[in-house]
């Protein structure tokens, strides 16, 4: 079950960016490529055996207010699979700052492609209720390279009335190197969104019942070795379709909870003894569909959410497609991610961000 509810958390702290919508202009990196105008984030050894901290700039976090950081960009300095992570935030002293000033972190990959869409790949993810993620070692890991360039972003959000100065986020991060037999399976997170193909993920919710969907197939062979679902309060079933043959796949009901309050969608490991995942091919259609049932008589903003996620496990002779820089989805999603590039980083007033941060 470990595994099943640290991929889960993957996936829906992921879903966490364009929270608070950006409405930014163009930015030359998602055409070019050239991301010389971003801040460095680093990547360096951690204080433990076999184990990296990814830090970005540091940021000042007034009382009151989020901040919605830029993008920075960094490599990775090993080869190896990563198989924990948690987040962590420290002042421009050192000192450790509350874990829930943190919103959200993400991380892309800009050069590899999604498992069901044109864009950059996401490699790692944190947010408020996320916690720590950790695979079984010798099972499961999620494979870096050393050179590897990758985008990080984040927002910080303080409630309180004491600001802090020079705010750093970190991911600490626990990995096997390369060349040792373990872990046995290298798999990479997944999601199939209804608020695909990009910006925000949440949407209003209108009275009543309701229902959204999305499809989309696979840009290579493999299996789905966990999967999982994410909705908001009100939601009644999450499902996951092959639609080529018609078949539901699997479904998520939420289980008990106080009303008008989310609760957890039940997950699913698809590998045992027996066998190893549920097979999934390019040539297929697949669909997400969430379905709500809002008894409030009026439009929640932002109130529904529908993601289906986990590990999916590429087949062994499948070549990872690079991503189309050119692709207009490609670009359209990294200006989303960049947020304002070569512009300050902006404190957004807690009352005016509030009705937006539900993830």
């Amino acid at each position: 079950m470990l595994v099943v509810l640290a991929a889960l958390r993957v996936i829906v702290a992921g879903s966490a960016v364009g929270a608070i919508p950006n409405h930014y202009p163009a930015a030359g990196p998602a055409a070019s490529g050239d991301w010389s105008a971003l801040e460095r984030a680093t990547i360096s050894p951690g204080p433990k055996r076999g184990e990296l901290v990814l830090e970005l700039p540091p940021v000042d976090l007034p009382a009151g207010t989020v901040v919605d950081e830029p993008a920075s960009v960094g490599e990775f300095p090993v080869t190896g699979s990563i198989y924990a992570l948690h987040a962590e935030l420290v002042d421009a002293d050192g000192h450790e700052l509350p874990a829930n000033l943190l919103h959200h972190m993400n991380v892309m990959d800009p050069n590899e492609r999604e498992l069901f869409l044109p864009i950059a790949r996401r490699v790692l993810a944190s947010g408020m209720e996320t916690g720590e993620i950790r695979f079984p070692w010798l099972l499961f890991g999620s494979r870096v390279h050393a050179g590897q360039r990758i985008l990080a972003n984040a927002m910080v959000h303080n409630p309180t009335n004491v600001g802090h100065r020079g705010v750093r986020v970190r991911l600490v991060l626990s990995y096997i190197p390369d060349r040792r037999p373990w872990p046995f399976f290298s798999v990479l997170p997944w999601q199939l969104d209804v608020a695909f193909p990009v910006g925000d993920k949440s949407f209003d919710l209108p009275p009543g019942r309701s229902e959204r969907s999305y499809e989309a197939s696979p840009a290579v062979e493999g299996k789905l070795i966990v999967i999982g679902g994410h909705m908001h309060a009100y939601g009644r079933t999450i499902e996951f379709w092959d639609m080529t043959t018609g078949k539901l796949l699997w479904h998520g009901e939420p289980g008990l909870a106080r009303p008008g309050e989310p609760s957890a969608v039940p997950v699913a490991k698809l590998y045992s003894l027996k066998g190893l995942g549920m097979p999934i091919t390019p040539s297929h259609r697949y669909r997400v569909r969430v379905i709500y049932e809002n008894p409030t008589g009026q439009r929640i903003r932002d109130g529904g959410m529908g993601v289906v996620g986990g590990l999916f496990m590429p087949d062994r002779k499948a070549t990872w497609p690079a991503t189309d820089p050119s692709d207009s989805l490609y670009q359209r999603d990294l200006r989303h991610f960049m947020g304002p590039v070569g512009k300050p980083v902006v404190g957004v007033p807690m009352e005016m961000a509030h009705m937006h941060m539900q993830h």
